[in-house]
């Protein structure tokens, strides 16, 4: 017989590194959720940008069956079929030549730095290796990406940390023209910053810092952990910069919550890694690669695609009219199903209230930061429950102003 647990297991058995809800699903089905007590609820947060093509997506659900039945794992001292697919579609698909399998954000990012140094250490010499990041950018919580990533608090009580990086503002060109040198091995930057309060680069910005980069030999590294597959209405979200990067991370829905990640980078660029450099043992695994392979598949496709653009427009018009009643937000922003409202500053710190207000009225959505809701649903959401979803929003939005005025 099963164990019964509790939101008081966890407290007893793990370590506290979060601070989960009270409530624990058990079931979930395209954009709703069930609680253990049966409770329903619709999904708008995706596991954080992570189930693109919602619950127990059927397609995934057999080809994991069907891989499970097959193989599960293999050691990178040899390959297997389902990695080298999947390669060879995400090479057909994007810029890149080369791909490197890992199984989170954070690895893939890891794998993109060490890459960026070892390509500059190959080709200039060891004292070119300064990175470039953004205030406010999010690229993990492995030392090396916590370090390159722009928020000191996580950081905090881990240092000394890596050295040799740098930050500047995001979309601030001349700020970044006083940092980069010939001493720059790369600037790394996400196309719309994600943790950092669902921004948007701008276009002019990007391709400034394209050609900064091309200046200083320097690589330029996209950051679409959260911005990719399918997340802004394109496969990836530098297809919309008009810039083309030299290195491009991939994980969240490149799974659909299976663990994977991709690597991604041009022939000349990936020679760096060569055979003894880097590593991964689950990296590229069968039963992941296969998954992602069904996600790309689904997901790249104008019916998806094109869906994705008009979710926006849908999510967008139900945030205004919302707004328009309750005078709530200052800013409502961002690109496909990954967006964006910056509450007022009257509202300043209190954009995790919505969110407790929004679970207890049966909905789940997200938080960038004290001040900023954000809005990720699976990008097959159906307009009924996007619909709905909206209403438990509006009584929620009702719930917190009361509380707050109290």
């Amino acid at each position: 017989m099963t164990e019964q647990v509790t939101r008081a297991t966890f407290d007893e058995v793990m370590v506290p590194s979060y601070a989960p809800a009270a409530i624990i699903p058990v079931r979930g089905e395209g954009s709703r959720v069930w609680d253990q007590e049966g409770k329903e609820y619709i999904d708008f947060a995706g596991g954080i940008a992570v189930t693109a093509l919602g619950h127990s997506h059927p397609t995934l659900v057999d080809t994991m069956r069907e891989q499970a039945g097959k193989l599960w794992h293999l050691s990178n001292v040899m390959t297997n079929e389902p990695a080298l697919r999947l390669a060879k579609k995400l090479t057909e698909k994007t810029f890149a030549d080369r791909v490197f399998f890992a199984n989170s954000g954070a690895e893939a990012n890891e794998a993109a730095f060490k890459l960026a140094r070892r390509y500059a250490f190959d080709h200039y010499g060891p004292e070119k290796n300064e990175i470039i990041s953004f205030y406010q950018s999010f690229h993990g919580r492995t030392l090396f990406t916590v370090s390159v990533g722009g928020q000191p608090k996580y950081r905090e009580g881990f240092e000394p940390a890596p050295g040799g990086i740098k930050h500047c503002e995001y979309n601030n060109i001349e700020q970044l023209k006083s940092l980069i040198s010939d001493k720059t091995c790369a600037v790394v930057m996400e196309p719309i910053q994600g943790e950092g309060g669902v921004i948007p680069a701008n276009k002019e910005f990007a391709k400034e810092v394209r050609e900064l980069c091309d200046q200083y030999n320097a690589l330029l590294v996209f950051d679409e952990v959260q911005s990719g597959v399918g997340r802004t209405g394109t496969l990836y979200a530098y297809e919309q910069t008009g810039v083309t990067p030299d290195v491009l991370t991939s994980a969240k829905a490149l799974g659909n919550g299976f663990p994977v990640a991709a690597m991604m980078a041009t022939e000349n660029v990936a020679k760096s890694l060569a055979f003894g450099t880097h590593g991964s043992t689950y990296g590229g695994n069968p039963m992941a690669c296969s998954i992602a392979e069904a996600v790309i598949d689904i997901i790249d496709t104008n019916e998806v695609l094109s869906g994705v653009n008009r979710r926006h427009e849908v999510f967008v018009e139900a945030l205004t009219a919302i707004n328009e009643k309750h005078h709530i937000f200052k800013d409502i922003r961002g690109m496909g199903l990954l967006i964006g409202a910056e509450v007022t500053d009257a509202l300043a710190g209190h954009a995790k209230d919505f969110l407790a207000h929004a679970a207890e009225e049966g909905l789940f959505v997200l938080v960038a930061g004290p001040n900023v809701l954000r809005f990720t649903p699976s990008l097959v959401i159906p307009e009924a429950d996007i619909k709905e979803g909206f209403e438990r929003f509006e009584r929620a939005v009702v719930k917190t102003l009361a509380d707050i005025k109290a």
